[in-house]
């Protein structure tokens, strides 16, 4: 995708469907609110051209999202004041995550955030 702003709508619905597709719904609300922040910070903190969202089930239980750059810079959570506008993207990351980090590639990095899946009853 295009590193710009209108590519959040779509790491957005990307996001929505596979998790409807793989029955667990239910974590979309989450699962947008990460990609949407994932995407801003490539947007906010690369030079990028594009950008590549993946949705992927490590294991039954968990499920990673995260976006690629070709920047080699590493992420660092900010530490806004309580005045501050920008700052929050991996704070809320990390609140709504199971657990987040990067893997640095030769190319680039990935950052990512795994969410938990609901055992079915």
């Amino acid at each position: 995708m295009p590193c710009e702003p209108e590519s959040a709508r779509r790491a957005r619905m990307l996001v929505s469907a596979a998790l409807s597709a793989w029955g667990i719904g239910e974590l979309a609300e989450v699962g947008v609110q990460i990609v949407a922040e994932l995407i801003n910070n490539a947007i906010d903190h690369t030079r990028c051209c594009t950008v590549r969202v993946l949705v992927t089930r490590p294991t039954e239980g968990v499920v990673r999202i995260g976006v690629a750059d070709t920047c080699r810079d590493t992420p660092e959570t900010g530490s806004p004041d309580d005045y501050s506008e920008e700052g929050r993207g991996l704070l809320l990351v990390e609140a709504l995550s199971w657990r987040w980090g990067y893997d640095r590639k030769r190319w680039g990095k990935v950052v990512w955030a795994e969410l938990k899946v609901p055992a079915k009853c």
